[in-house]
């Protein structure tokens, strides 16, 4: 059973006085659950009328939804009353209060229909005879879906142990319905207004568990009315001195005579009317956890910092009208502008915020949005309806009882993908609080004008695991907006991403990437890959991740890279090669890179390959020295080829970008490369280049040479390492 005893006596933020808010047009009074007793939630109800216990309900649905179908809220009141008729809250009250009361938090937030509907019915099947079936046959499959998904969350314990498991399940119930996490929110939200006369250390278990994971997913679905009023009262019962201190410092505002918050919305009314804009401007008193964390940030708190101002107007045109007015007729503070119209949060959210000062200094910020706006930001998913076309082709069900959900958003699809890939709860469950810290997301573009939604502070590592699951095992370099990057470059939203992969299909991650994967999926990837190869050191970064750290800050350094060291991939093909071993694998050697029209010899390996190298490759001598035959070879007709080439240049910012963008212009695919620690303000850059023509090597060079900074480049010396 889900819901808890009442106790009125306990600190949350309706139990002191707070600024006063500006009514809504349309008042009601809050249904009083206590006052209304036994008699009105029990008596009965004629089968053609409402009962009048919810008629609290019904005012607040009918507020958003006018023309709603009352009748399966008749009908669903009239069997959770008498399936949990019998039943008492630990406070005493009849246990049909908690169902009403969660119902109607969800009718205020403007849920439709269905949703209250389910909610009314959400703890019937767990805690009575009422079967899913009869919910089923008698409201329909969606009701059914939905109270089901809330069923398979309560079926749980919220004990320390069962935790990782509980909030899996309530993760997958969410991505196939997010209605279910909306109901479940509002749960939470009741039983934390009523937690009172738990024991202490078992409220302070239950508020943890808020704080660290529903409160997060409240402001992932956008449903800052329940997350705002769950901060609080989790602040009230985990700081209970901080709290008291936060509600002295608004009862002492609230008694002042001046108030600079209602003497700016009238300032802001009047400039708003001269320029002929409709608009309403309300003031927004900041909720404790606000006051807070403002007070910790500015110190002392003058009037204008227990609140907001909003501006609620028609159209979006008239947001940036209103901008222009304020920024115009007011002094502005321009470093606070968030544009969330243009740019909105992952979570739905869209406002343009701003802050204007008074001659006092005093400033004030503002919140600027349509009247439709505010709804979604108050309300969220739950604004949203039902997400679901209502067609049965796309209502129907999956034979395993999941569906999914077209207008899922992207950061919940990652946590299912990755959530199922968790290999023990303990990753699933730090993992999870991980990724819900993020506040918000960002999208970068692929070359092929594919997108790919990541969490802000993502880096190329999450992009490569984002763009291709375990595959990116194999990526060793990335180009940002057209220029070479490392690998734990930090990618910002709008970024074009391009990842270089390898060829080699046993290519594994670096251990280093741990340190930049910021999601889940990039993080359980590398980890597993790391589990599964326990003996690997897998400690060197990679070639590419070698290559281009540090490019804003000057050339970089190589961990390994001694002196000459060249960077060679492996499994190099030699198709251009003849040799007269019919069969044969034929492979260039790296510690020489030979192309036409270098000459050449080779020799035969271990398993009858036969390596190709250029005939003043000090490999050649040292195997002529110990007997080895050498094999007569020659460059065929295809004129494609590989090289190693070393710049040398002087020390500047941009560097490496330069040079790699000089080469890329000039045809060439940089396959690897190192960069060799700063020598006297020189660097010594190695490339491994792919070419499509051999021909295009003499033009390649110059246009190394080219490059400012760069005073010599040349082939890669042979290397005294054998084949």
């Amino acid at each position: 059973m889900s819901a808890e005893a009442t106790n009125s006596a306990m600190p949350g933020p309706v139990a002191g006085p707070v600024p006063p808010a500006v009514p809504r047009r349309k008042a009601r009074a809050r249904l009083d659950l206590r006052r209304l007793g036994r008699a009105a939630l029990l008596g009965p109800a004629s089968r053609d009328r409402l009962p009048d216990a919810i008629g609290h309900v019904v005012d607040a649905h009918r507020a958003h939804h006018a023309d709603a179908d009352l009748e399966p809220l008749r009908r669903a009141y009239v069997l959770a009353e008498s399936s949990h008729r019998g039943q008492m809250r630990k406070s005493g009250e009849p246990y049909i209060t908690h169902p009403l009361a969660v119902t109607l938090i969800l009718a205020e937030l403007g849920a439709e229909t269905t949703t209250l509907t389910a909610s009314l019915l959400h703890d019937t099947v767990e805690d009575t005879d009422v079967t899913l079936d009869q919910v089923g046959e008698e409201f329909g499959a969606e009701v059914r879906f939905l109270v089901d998904g809330v069923t398979k969350l309560e079926k749980v314990d919220y004990g320390a142990a069962a935790e990782p498991e509980t909030f899996r399940k309530m993760l997958v119930a969410t991505g196939n319905d997010v209605r279910v996490m909306s109901i479940k929110l509002a749960d939470r939200l009741h039983n934390m207004r009523t937690l009172g006369v738990m024991r202490p250390e078992k409220q302070a278990r239950i508020a943890k568990v808020t704080r660290d994971v529903l409160i997060p997913l409240a402001e992932r679905l956008g449903v800052q009315a329940l997350k705002t009023e769950l901060e609080d009262l989790v602040f009230a019962i985990l700081h209970p001195e901080e709290y008291e201190h936060t509600r002295e410092l608004i009862v002492e505002n609230a008694s002042r005579k001046d108030d600079p918050l209602a003497e700016m919305a009238e300032r802001m009314r009047v400039v708003l009317r001269e320029a002929d804009i409709q608009a309403e401007v309300l003031i927004r008193p900041r909720h404790f956890v606000s006051v807070h964390r403002v007070s910790r940030k500015r110190g002392r708190l003058r009037g204008a910092d227990f609140g907001r101002l909003l501006v609620l107007v028609g159209e979006d045109a008239d947001c940036y009208g209103v901008l222009g007015e304020l920024h115009t007729c007011l002094t502005p503070v321009v470093s606070e502008f968030k544009d969330f119209i243009a740019v909105p949060k992952f979570n739905l959210y869209q406002s343009l915020h701003t802050a204007v000062a008074r001659e006092d200094g005093q400033v004030t910020e503002v919140l600027i949005r349509t009247h439709q706006m505010h709804k979604v930001a108050e309300a969220g998913v739950v604004a949203l309806g039902n997400p679901y076309a209502p067609s049965a082709e796309e209502q129907a069900v999956a034979g395993d009882g999941e569906r999914a959900d077209p207008t899922r958003p992207g950061w919940l699809s990652r946590l299912l993908d990755w959530q199922e890939a968790a290999p023990d709860p303990d990753t699933f469950w730090s993992t999870l609080r991980e990724d819900l810290a993020q506040d918000r997301e960002i999208t970068v573009f692929r070359p092929d004008g594919g997108t790919l939604g990541l969490p802000e502070g993502a880096t190329c590592v999450d992009a490569a695991y984002a763009q291709y699951g375990e595959d990116a095992h194999a990526c060793i370099g990335a180009r940002v907006n057209g220029r070479l990057a490392t690998l734990s470059t930090v990618l910002r939203d709008g970024d074009t991403v391009q990842l270089l992969m390898g060829q080699d299909p046993a290519s594994e991650p670096s251990r280093e990437w741990l340190e930049h994967a910021h999601t889940p999926a990039a993080r359980i990837a590398i980890q597993r890959w790391l589990a599964a190869h326990p003996t690997h050191t897998a400690a060197e970064p990679k070639d590419a991740e070698v290559a281009f750290r540090g490019e804003s800050d000057g050339p970089a350094s190589a961990a390994s890279a001694g002196e000459g060291t060249v960077v060679r991939p492996a499994g190099r093909s030699a198709a251009n090669v003849l040799v007269d071993r019919p069969g044969a694998s034929v492979r260039l050697a790296g510690c020489c890179t030979p192309v036409p029209p270098d000459g050449i010899t080779a020799f035969s390996v271990r398993g009858g390959a036969v390596t190709v190298h250029r005939v003043e490759c000090a490999a050649v001598a040292r195997m002529k020295g110990t007997g080895r035959a050498e094999i007569d070879v020659r460059w065929g007709e295809t004129a494609e080829c590989r090289v190693t080439l070393v710049a040398e240049s002087f020390v500047r910012p941009h560097l490496l970008a330069d040079l790699t963008e000089a080469m890329a212009q000039e045809g060439a695919e940089i396959v690897s490369a190192t960069v060799e620690p700063p020598s006297q303000q020189r660097v010594r850059h190695t490339y491994t280049v792919q070419l499509p023509d051999a021909a295009l090597l003499p033009g390649l060079m110059r246009a190394m040479r080219n490059v400012g900074g760069v005073y010599d480049v040349s082939r890669a010396q042979p290397q005294t390492q054998g084949a």
